[in-house]
């Protein structure tokens, strides 16, 4: 297992070279029907290290390194870029397939079709790519079901988890790039300083990680697993790449392998209590709290990804949704303006 400089976790940040910024937000989970705004986000996912819990945890997540993170059944997340300020290109994978371009996970970039998302102009993910200005919620399930977005792909249900791999410029391309930049910024040196080129929604304060250390000396065992399926369908572009293939590293500046496990598994492998039970969608939405809704008109979305398009909701294999839907008004879609740690150890993935 090889220890990557890559990719640091920073609290429940994870920092890959380049750049590029990714944290894992907890949300509301839409319906399964019909199209919505942007939900907010309720806080980060808490992250650990793989091999800080080596111990307790089955030796293929040793074998893959990286970082655990715990999520309920039907809990529904997504992925921030936000503090990401150099051009990347991050690949995004769902049990080792392409959250994009829905092909099996590669090495390499691709551009026909493509199977990675633009930094920084893609703010945010929340789900996989079923074109025509629309993503379909990353829900979480269990493997073994065949409702994971790998399960409908593959057929089989061997990976869970979430993976990401970034490429940089290359360093001549780097350099006229921040070249540019700094001509850019000069006027503003004596003035406001550079604003950033969109806002986040507003994401709440998550709770402080608690509870006793695990007892040393406790042989691990197998953890039940979680993958990622879909859930309702909500408004957001995944915007295709518009600069030369050629400009892009061949070379990844860091990966990891992100490990989701269930609240009982993460309080016996970390000792910590996990995040509360997801928040009510209906108390959310009745006491007037925002929902978003995003739009860049000077960036392409990419067509459906034609392995995707097929894939079901969790829903078809764990029944209807339990919980009941209020439709956020119209004063509560807010529109957004077109706006060091540990070292991660990384494997065999």
């Amino acid at each position: 297992m090889a220890e990557r400089a890559g990719v640091r976790i920073d609290g429940n940040t994870l920092r890959l070279d380049g750049g590029v910024v990714v944290r894992f937000v907890r949300t509301l989970r839409l319906p399964e029907r019909g199209t919505h705004p942007l939900p907010p986000g309720l806080g980060e996912f808490p992250l650990r290290r793989v091999a800080d819990f080596a111990d307790r945890v089955p030796e293929a997540w040793r074998a893959r390194g990286g970082v655990l993170l715990p999520m309920y059944l039907r809990e529904a997340m997504w992925l921030s870029f936000a503090g990401t300020t150099e051009p990347a290109a991050l690949q995004v994978g769902v049990g080792k397939v392409c959250a994009v371009s829905g092909k099996p996970w590669r090495g390499e970039l691709a551009r026909d079709p493509q199977n990675y998302v633009t930094l920084p102009r893609q703010p945010w993910l929340d789900g996989i790519n079923s074109g025509e200005g629309t993503v379909r919620q990353f829900v979480a399930v269990p493997l073994g079901l065949g409702a994971t977005v790998e399960g409908q792909v593959t057929g089989e249900e061997t990976w869970g988890g979430v993976q990401l791999q970034a490429f940089g410029l290359r360093p001549e391309v780097f350099a006229r790039w921040r070249a540019a930049e700094r001509a850019r910024s000069a006027p503003l040196a004596g003035g406001y300083g550079a604003q950033p080129a969109f806002a986040a929604p507003p994401a709440f304060a998550a709770p402080a990680p608690g509870g006793p250390p695990p007892s040393a000396g406790a042989a691990p065992r197998q953890a039940a697993a979680m993958g990622l399926g879909v859930g309702g369908s909500m408004r957001q572009e995944v915007y295709r790449d518009e600069r030369p293939a050629a400009d892009w590293s061949g070379t990844p500046a860091g990966r990891v392998f992100v490990h989701l496990v269930t609240p009982p598994e993460w309080r016996r492998i970390t000792g910590e209590e996990p995040p509360p039970s997801p928040v009510d969608r209906a108390a959310y939405t009745r006491a007037g709290l925002p929902w978003f809704d995003h739009y860049d008109d000077e960036a392409a979305d990419l067509s459906p990804a034609d392995a995707l398009k097929a894939v079901r909701p969790v829903g078809d294999w764990l029944g209807d949704d339990p919980e009941p839907w209020q439709q956020p008004s119209p004063g509560q879609v807010v529109p957004l303006k077109d706006a060091p740690g540990e070292p991660v150890t990384d494997g065999d993935w």
